[in-house]
């Protein structure tokens, strides 16, 4: 099927499609085409990485916004999927399409949003717009689910599950594209969205999997192919061999320190296969990589990448991830070993895939256990990039004959594991059950129980009494912490489970912060702030590793009073370790709003500058949240809420509080102000500019912008020179600075 002769589009898109190089359909684009995706249709794109989906995606939605003059709303799994998918359609905009993305703020109703045509979101921001009324939706005529077989993913699952549901009630005409991996019922997803399955294995290039044992690569086909070792291991043998064929590698490992050890044995193997060109362009990104953040974690990633290798996992900071990705898209960066969480990431191809740890850590069973074989597929369709690679290959490594053999079985063979709803667990129905009804989407249980009958898992149960268990249970947590009111069957919100619904809250999480305020009322330290919003499930709470226990035992008894809520027993083992885990998660946090450097931070907890930036905004938004129910609910801590969060976000001491208000001003700056004598706004409107200028390092543009956003009426510098004598033109920060009295300063690339 020609381009030239789709029909239904805005004008001059085909010829934009033609003048991509995108002259004649894949099989399954017009297999998508055929199925109605043009016309209205909903369907389902059950097809491998790299075969198309996204366009199938784009007929759809263009069609849609051509023909009906609605919007269309493309709905992704990550912010960094997000932000790279807004940017592709973007292209669109000569069109006279509008293209919006929209991620995280989960408090806005996005009425901005409305003059948008396309609007990219993840699931999470998706739902939390439709609780907060935006009234956009209702002219949606297309949404896109890109990765729906996410579904079945417990923590992401239900909110695209629901979120899907709800679109479908509110718009009955709405067309759904969705576009999944190969999975095993992909007709099941189909039936449940009423749409037309479009389910092919079809490729544009060929992709060769197989798993290398001894010294031979065993293929799919039944070849084999002699790919000795010599003096390397198997991942660096099957690497070397790949850059030797001008390729590039991706080598999935199970943990954060196994990539980052994998990178480093890997950069002696792609260092040799460097220009002197490559090494000048790889220079500059190692050094872009050590300016986004100062800790060691950083610095083996800039080193790696000096050698044309690196690591990729969640705690690198978000810049770190984006450099990373880059380079290795453009094959500057020639092997890069990674987590899983890669796999389901943005779009990074290489030629060859090496799956080398094909088991993980499973803490439901507390030991080692395979992946699934959904997953490893996913791997395996990261190989091969059309249009330059001739093929591409995956490859397990085998230990012994009869690993060989189970490899093949379980992964090369074998079909992917069906996908399955996870949405009847009380944790996933407490916060769309309390959003359903607050939203006035359904006001009855009655009304509660047809709608969850629209979902996926009624599609799938044979057992639909188990659901009405679960949202039975849930409307009673519900109701006995005063979010939910029932009344002879009917249901309404009360004004604290509309506030939490609309703060995108578990309200779990909800019902622990407003126990913890009640119970300290008054002046809580910020300390006892950051552990009530660490002991809530909507936090990721550090582990406690070795020697943990006691350290954070005694700092419990020590600054027991500041905490809020009553101490557990030692002896209720699992309630006292997670209370432990939580203290942990909020001396991290006090670390940095005392201004500890981030790279001692990231050595004292063992964490990555990602994971420091991750649990930051996590507080920053808990905290806005329970600044929010405190006046909702009149309790008197509004005041020290509202300096934990600021302090927390900014990573200052008590005394910056006022200076950071100012724009341009973060916590580097401001601590060089006050150093220099400057305490609050009002100092730096009457300041001689020459003092400002040294404080903050001769830096004239810097400074302009400063003085102006502080409202120095002369904010011009010409002529004015810095005055050396200001003590903070002498200022260092590289001591480590003593407990609750911190001085120095962190860096995480976003506060200058």
């Amino acid at each position: 099927m020609q381009v030239e002769d789709l029909s239904g589009l805005p004008d001059g898109v085909t010829a934009h499609f033609a003048s991509a190089g995108i002259e004649e359909l894949y099989p399954p684009q017009a297999a998508a085409v055929e199925a109605g995706v043009l016309s209205g249709e909903s369907v389902v794109a059950s097809v491998p990485t790299a075969s198309g989906k996204t366009l199938i995606a784009q007929l759809g939605m263009l069609s849609a916004i051509h023909e009906t003059g609605g919007m269309a709303l493309y709905i992704v799994p990550l912010r960094a999927l997000a932000s790279e998918k807004a940017a592709e359609f973007e292209a669109f905009e000569q069109f006279g399409l509008d293209v919006a993305v929209s991620t995280g703020n989960y408090e806005e109703d996005g009425d901005w949003l409305g003059n948008a045509d396309v609007v990219v979101a993840t699931s999470e921001k998706v739902d939390s717009l439709i609780r907060n009324g935006a009234d956009w939706i209702d002219d949606l005529a297309c949404v896109v689910a890109d990765e729906v077989h996410l579904v079945d993913d417990r923590g992401r699952g239900p909110t695209l599950e629901v979120t899907l549901a709800k679109l479908r009630s509110r718009v009955p005409s709405l067309q759904v594209v969705a576009l999944s991996a190969t999975i095993g019922n992909a007709d099941e997803i189909a039936d449940w969205l009423d749409a037309e399955l479009v389910d092919s294995d079809w490729r544009p290039i060929e992709l060769r999997t197989g798993v290398h044992y001894g010294d031979a690569l065993h293929l799919d086909d039944g070849t084999t192919t002699e790919l000795p070792t010599g003096s390397h291991d198997q991942t660096e043998a099957l690497v070397a061999d790949t850059i030797a064929e001008d390729g590039s590698a991706l080598v999935f490992v199970n943990s954060r320190r196994n990539a980052e050890a994998a990178a480093r044995r890997l950069g002696a193997v792609t260092e040799s296969a460097l220009s002197a060109a490559d090494r000048d362009a790889l220079q500059e990104v190692a050094d872009e990589i050590r300016a986004v953040s100062d800790t060691e974690t950083s610095e083996d990633l800039a080193a790696a990448v000096e050698k044309g290798a690196a690591f990729h996992h969640a705690g690198l900071a978000r810049g770190h991830r984006t450099l990373v990705e880059d380079a290795f898209r453009e094959r500057l960066i020639r092997a890069v070993s990674a987590t899983p969480t890669l796999a389901a990431g943005v779009n990074t191809p290489s030629r060859r895939v090496v799956v080398r740890d094909w088991r993980r850590y499973d803490g439901s069973t507390g030991g080692m256990a395979p992946l699934s074989t959904l997953e490893v597929h996913q791997m395996f369709g990261r190989a091969g990039r059309p249009g330059r690679d001739p093929h591409g290959e995956a490859v397990l490594l085998a230990k012994s004959h009869d690993e060989l053999e189970e490899l093949f079985d379980r992964y090369v063979y074998a079909d992917p594991e069906p996908v399955r709803s996870k949405l009847a667990a009380e944790p996933a129905l407490r916060s769309h059950v309390l959003s359903t009804v607050a939203t006035g989407f359904v006001r009855s249980h009655e009304g509660l129980l047809e709608f969850l009958g629209e979902t996926l898992y009624a599609s799938q149960t044979d057992d639909p009494s188990r659901l009405e268990a679960v949202t039975e249970d849930v409307l009673e947590y519900l109701d006995r912490n005063d979010f939910l009111v029932r009344e002879n069957g009917d249901l309404r919100a009360t004004p604290a489970g509309h506030l939490v619904s609309q703060l995108y809250l578990d309200p779990m999480s909800a019902a622990i912060i407003i126990d913890g305020l009640r119970a300290g009322e008054g002046s809580p330290t910020p300390l006892g702030l950051y552990h009530l919003v660490s002991r809530t499930p909507d936090m990721y709470e550090l582990y406690l590793k070795s020697g943990d226990e006691s350290t954070y035992t005694e700092i419990a008894y020590e600054r027991e009073r500041e905490l809020l809520g009553q101490t557990p027993s030692e002896f209720a083992e699992g309630e006292f370790e997670d209370w432990l885990s939580a203290l942990k998660t909020a001396k991290l946090l006090e670390d940095w709003a005392e201004e500890l450097d981030e790279d001692r931070i990231a050595e004292r907890y063992g964490v990555g500058p990602g994971d420091i930036r991750g649990k930051v905004e996590t507080a920053e938004w808990l905290l806005q949240a329970a600044e929010r129910l405190a006046g909702e609910l009149e309790i008197r801590s509004a005041s020290a809420i509202r300096e934990a969060r600021i302090r927390v976000e900014h990573g200052i001491q008590a005394d910056l509080l006022d200076l950071v208000g100012i724009r341009h001003v973060g916590r580097k700056r401001a601590r060089r102000l006050r150093e220099a004598g400057f305490e609050t706004r009002e100092d730096l409107r009457q300041a001689e500019p020459g003092r400002v200028l040294a404080a903050l390092s001769g830096r004239r543009k810097t400074t302009e912008k400063v003085l102006a956003s502080a409202g120095h009426p002369n904010p011009d510098l010409d002529g004015v020179e810095a005055d050396e004598d200001t003590p903070s033109s002498q200022h260092t920060t590289t001591r480590d600075p003593p407990e609750n009295s911190q001085r120095t300063q962190a860096n995480l690339g976003e506060f200058e």
